[in-house]
């Protein structure tokens, strides 16, 4: 799937008991539909709805929750939009392309629900290209009744020339899609559809309804017109539904609908339909159906629309047009304006995304440089090279300075983009380099995307030497720019202080909880699972940071653990664990507190004689610039026992235990450790996601949490905290598990009463608290985590006798998973 790599598991599930339909099938009817259902979801942000264990039976249902915000395991290549609510923002999934689909299937979202606009490359929200209407029976209506209604309707649309689209739900009705040209709000085309939702009312007042109290809709259907809403959803057309049966939200004719016995479709009859062609939705989905265009070729394409209005195609050379393309080309082109600067330009979604580069391409990973998003190009700019006259906007000789193809890991419009660029031979790149493109937030305005910084993911981690270009003469090339590069193009902008390295490739791969019993059929090796706090080493010739799970640099906590002396003299990443010993003489999580939360020098060297840590080292990903993360584990740890080199430091292996499962667990059991790592030895280094090739088990029963409110303590110590309120987050929710008082010292709860009062805020951050725990509660916005043990889970999914192990101020509150 092109390029990606995915690993599918547990095929023979049954995700529909009633029909015995497994997983595979799921998979399959997806792999079977994506071409016709990609073009109908793509680019818009997705919400799934899953069901985790299948969707049960009429008489055991299946628990089923929505999930909009993308969890911490999603590969990192999901194509992404990032959607600003009112107090946070949201990380959604956009099925662009088939392995986002798969993947969909893969962790049973068996739904997929999308509004009606999309986004575009800066990340912002356009207008609908589409409306949609709703028709949902009451009691005593069906099918037969929304079909009427529907055909009423489709001459109302006829009548302002639209022509739409039916889709029998695979539920109970059937909605209606036109292709809106893009020039009207959400609230525009809402006030709409409203409008007609009361028109059908009016004309036909006992067949169709337009207000939503289900008192007034017996025996009648609802015009539905509120989908139009910016903020709301709909099941995209053959998306699979959740029902008893696997039933499809199902694009039909409208000879079909005029059929006697009329019957929502499986899965089964759609893949025979599309199969054989037939696509009624094509042209919703390829905007052929909007009067007016809205095509998406070259020229037309709605996105050309500002590069269009900037240019006069007969005072210009540049290319106005643009069609086909593999998707996946680049250019970098060298631009002699009023000032010299560089355009980086990737071909997504049918246009040419756009940054000026003032200072050019970074040449290395220690040096960011400023980067602004310009308008979008179309694809004849891949080729386009010449001068632009005088008086013209962008004035100036322009020539490629290298092209290629990319390899794409990571896009959120208007923030992130990770890409893998291979230039032509002799051309300015010299060769394969991986890029980050960040949007750092400054610089915001009504007109502005913001500013944005390259940095140069390169895998060696060194620097790279490209063609030298006139850019690096103007002085360093990471200051901030002097001037404008073109005076309508570029305002001049200062980059703030940007990360030294690239936190996506210094994520840690993460393991799965789990038992013995997961570890019987493959090749796996064993060690002592260590009680501290994850750290990645990364260093070049001169000096060794140390960064942590999250990606924070945390050098100035260990500084016994970055002298360069105790390392290898040549460039290299290691993955290990940070932990200190207690007075049992094992590693102790409690202790090791004292070190986590220092960074002033002065603090460090006094805990530092106190508290001693050590680095137990167990993985290597880079070594002397050769990316090691796809060798398998097996010839990994072999590299790293090399790479080792045994000295006064405290920096040791962590030893690989040479025994049976059973009996290592039992001996850790014993020592009182936390318990044992099993690593299958072919598995590879995913950076970032948590895989079930990394098994950790637990011989304490432990759980992260998130803290989102608290209660105040007793008698004396009623202006301290007396107890902690938290949860875990599920899907955009944050579910209740208990709320723990024990493990706190005096000191801790006071101190932390300073902590959660600002962070106070005046709504409950929970699914939902039992009255006796929410009475006296203070809320608390949910970013503080923390880590307890307890007995065991209760049958309503509270935490047993929880007693507080620590902060783990190394995770950010949406890493926090069920770990039951």
């Amino acid at each position: 799937m092109a390029g990606r790599e995915l690993t599918l598991t547990n095929l023979d599930k049954i995700i529909y008991p009633e029909t015995g339909t497994t997983k595979a099938d799921v998979l399959a009817y997806y792999a079977a539909v994506a071409h016709v259902l990609i073009p109908a979801a793509a680019k818009r942000p997705a919400t799934r709805k899953r069901w985790v264990n299948g969707v049960g039976t009429a008489e055991n249902p299946g628990e089923v929750f929505f999930q909009k915000n993308l969890e911490d395991s999603a590969p990192g290549w999901l194509p992404r939009a990032a959607i600003t609510h009112k107090d946070r923002t949201i990380y959604y999934p956009m099925v662009n392309d088939p392995a986002t689909l798969t993947w969909f299937g893969q962790i049973n979202s068996l739904e997929i629900h999308v509004p009606q606009w999309q986004v575009d490359s800066h990340g912002k929200q356009l207008n609908p290209d589409r409306l949609v209407l709703d028709l949902d029976p009451g009691d005593g209506a069906g099918l037969e009744e929304c079909v009427e209604v529907a055909f009423l309707a489709r001459a109302i649309l006829q009548d302002v020339g639209l022509d739409p689209v039916p889709v029998t739900s695979g539920s109970k009705g059937i909605h209606l899609y036109a292709g809106l040209d893009g020039t009207q709000t959400s609230d525009q085309i809402s006030d709409f559809a409203h409008e007609l939702a009361r028109a059908l009312e009016a004309d036909h007042p006992a067949l169709a309804v337009s207000d939503m109290k289900k008192t007034l809709r017996k025996g009648k259907v609802l015009v539905d017109w509120s989908q139009n809403s910016a903020a709301k959803t709909t099941i995209v057309p053959y998306s699979l539904r959740g029902r008893h049966t696997p039933t499809v939200a199902a694009p039909r004719t409208w000879r079909e609908l005029g059929t006697a016995n009329l019957q929502h479709l499986d899965y089964n009859a759609v893949m025979r339909r599309v199969k054989a062609g037939k696509d009624p939705f094509a042209a919703v989905a390829s905007g052929s159906g909007n009067p007016g265009g809205n095509q998406h070729d070259g020229g037309t394409h709605p996105r050309l629309e500002k590069y269009r209005s900037m240019r006069d195609p007969d005072a210009t050379p540049e290319p106005f047009s643009g069609t086909g393309g593999a998707g996946d080309a680049f250019v970098i082109q060298e631009h002699h304006a009023s000032r010299l600067h560089f355009d980086l330009r990737l071909e997504h979604d049918g246009v040419l995304v756009s940054w000026a580069l003032p200072k050019g391409i970074p040449e290395s990973g220690g040096k960011n440089h400023l980067a602004v998003q310009t308008e979008d190009h179309p694809l004849d700019y891949l080729t386009f090279e010449g001068t632009i006259p005088t008086g013209q906007y962008g004035a100036g000789e322009m020539t490629i300075w290298d092209h290629g193809t990319y390899e794409l890991e990571k896009w959120i419009n208007g923030r992130e983009v990770i890409a893998t660029l291979t230039g032509a031979e002799g051309g300015g790149l010299g060769g394969t380099r991986k890029f980050a493109l960040i949007n750092t937030g400054r610089g915001q305005g009504k007109d502005s995307d913001g500013q944005w910084l390259i940095h140069l993911m390169d895998k060696e981690y060194h620097t790279f030497h490209p063609r030298k270009s006139p850019a690096d003469d103007d002085g360093p090339n990471d200051g901030p720019d002097n001037g404008p590069v073109e005076k309508k193009e570029l305002d001049e902008q200062k980059p703030g202080p940007a990360p030294e390295a690239a936190t996506e490739d210094l994520r840690p791969m993460m393991a799965t909880a789990g038992t013995a019993a997961d570890l019987h059929g493959s090749d796996w090796q064993y060690e002592l699972k260590w009680d501290g706090v994850r750290a990645v080493i990364v260093a070049d010739e001169e000096k060794v940071r140390i960064f942590s799970r999250n990606g924070n640099d945390v050098t100035a906590s260990y500084p016994e653990l970055t002298d360069r002396t105790c390392w290898p003299d040549r460039p290299f990443v290691a993955d290990g664990e940070i932990f200190a010993v207690g007075p049992s003489g094992k590693p102790d999580f409690g202790v090791l507190q004292g070190r986590m939360k220092l960074t002033r020098p002065a603090d460090v060297a006094r805990a530092r004689a106190a508290i001693p840590v050590r680095l137990m080292l167990f993985d290597l990903l880079s070594d002397g610039g050769k990316d090691l993360r796809r060798l398998p584990y097996g010839k990994r740890r072999q590299r790293l026992e090399e790479f080792h080199q045994p000295s006064a430091c405290p920096v040791e292996l962590s030893p690989v235990l040479d025994d049976r499962i059973e009996h290592i667990l039992e001996s850790a059991r014993e020592l009182g450790l936390e318990g044992v790592m099993a690593k299958r030895t072919d598995s590879r280094y995913v950076s970032g996601q948590r895989t079930r090739t990394w098994i950790k088990i637990k011989l304490e029963q432990t759980q992260e949490v998130v803290v989102g409110g608290w209660r105040p303590g007793k008698g004396g110590r009623q202006s301290s905290v007396g107890s902690l309120l938290v949860g875990i987050p599920d899907g955009n929710k944050l579910r209740y598990v208990g709320r723990v008082g024990s493990g706190f010292s005096l000191r801790e709860l006071e101190e932390l009463r300073q902590t959660v009062d600002g962070l106070a805020r005046k709504t409950s951050p929970f699914d939902d608290v039992p009255r006796e725990d929410a009475s006296d509660a203070h809320w608390v916005t949910p970013r503080l985590v923390g880590e307890v043990t307890f007995g065991q889970w209760t049958g309503s999914g509270k935490l047993r006798h929880p007693v507080w192990r620590g902060w783990r101020l190394d995770k950010d509150a949406d890493e926090v998973v069920d770990e039951s």
